[in-house]
């Protein structure tokens, strides 16, 4: 398993310390840095008793307000796993759909006057931000913002029907909502590969999918996923994946939908896996100044997406392809889009 291979530093940068270094200490593994390993799981557990208080208070106001949120990721993922304190996490991500965006970040401003705010409360964006008592809640309008027209009405018909069917999560004296399981796992799965094509991703979101598909074992429409996947161009992503979860991460290949031991598969997928690991699977900065004028600076950022799109290609040519795809079509809407010539 390439948990145990992980440096201290590894599991640090990999945000899996907490899910890690208990068993090392246990075990009296690497002694020489017990103390930074203990230091980072206390943290994490008392980061996460502040975070799940002012959840608390957030789905509290919401849902007085008539306002019905899902819980994403974090303290959602945390209890899929042996223990809630194995997986770190630093902020609340909430799901209100577009109808309920704007009535939602006006109670998030409400319950927490003093919260800093830096983002504005626009249509086109994913999600509003603010940060209360030091703990930063995501409102989204949407979970992932898909920029092909085509995939972005596919995917929200997926997301409002797993909103619709959303599954109750008791974490400590609050009843929550998470999305149900087909549309989690995809949501999750698609949550760490869009890091992986502009920030980076690391170790932790792949050990989410990895539980998430454990936990909902079963109970997880392998029929409605394959043909969410199939829509999103997403299969042979998700295959990746599950080839490194099968090799690297000890899921059962049962539990592992659509594994594949393709040897072009194999190439790639530990290919991408490495690259994860030195920390090269990041877009790179481009140091050349963007021109001034808009259609110049258009075409500026265009060639920079299409660079990109070349780059997730050398783990995914089938979905370096659509990106390219998507880039022309996003690019052209952007360009003549009467409401968006400030950028």
């Amino acid at each position: 398993m390439i948990l145990d291979t992980l440096t201290y530093e590894q599991c640090v940068i990999q945000g899996v310390g907490p899910m890690v270094f208990p068993k090392r200490l246990e075990q009296g593994l690497d002694p020489a840095n017990s103390a930074g390993m203990k230091a980072v799981c206390v943290h994490n557990m008392q980061q996460q008793v502040k975070i799940l208080h002012t959840l608390g208070m957030a789905w509290e106001a919401l849902t007085r307000a008539g306002i019905t949120p899902v819980l994403m990721k974090g303290a959602g993922l945390a209890a899929l796993y042996p223990s809630p304190e194995q997986r770190a996490y630093g902020d609340i991500d909430l799901f209100v759909g577009v109808e309920q965006y704007h009535p939602a970040c006006a109670v998030m401003r409400d319950t927490f006057p003093n919260a800093l705010k830096f983002d504005e409360e626009l249509d086109h964006y994913k999600h509003y931000n603010l940060i209360a008592d030091g703990v930063s809640i995501e409102v989204h309008r949407v979970t992932v913002d898909l920029q092909h027209p085509c995939d972005h009405r596919r995917y929200a018909k997926m997301e409002r029907f797993a909103a619709m069917h959303a599954c109750e999560l008791v974490i400590g004296n609050c009843k929550l909502k998470i999305f149900e399981p087909t549309f989690n796992a995809l949501l999750i799965m698609l949550h760490a590969w869009e890091h992986m094509m502009t920030q980076g991703a690391c170790v932790r979101q792949l050990c989410d999918v990895s539980f998430v598909l454990h936990h909902y074992a079963g109970q997880i429409d392998a029929k409605r996923l394959q043909r969410y996947l199939k829509s999103l161009h997403l299969m042979d992503v998700w295959q990746l994946f599950m080839y490194i979860l099968v090799h690297h991460l000890d899921l059962k290949q049962e539990e592992a939908l659509f594994y594949d031991e393709a040897k072009s598969l194999e190439l790639r997928a530990e290919r991408l896996l490495n690259d994860l690991l030195e920390g090269r699977l990041v877009e790179p900065k481009h140091t050349e100044d963007a021109p001034r004028g808009r259609f110049a600076r258009k075409f500026f950022t265009m060639r920079q997406r299409l660079a990109n799109a070349k780059r997730i290609g050398q783990y995914s040519p089938a979905y370096g392809r659509h990106l390219i795809a998507t880039t022309l079509i996003h690019g052209a809407s952007r360009l003549f889009a009467k409401d968006r010539h400030w950028e």
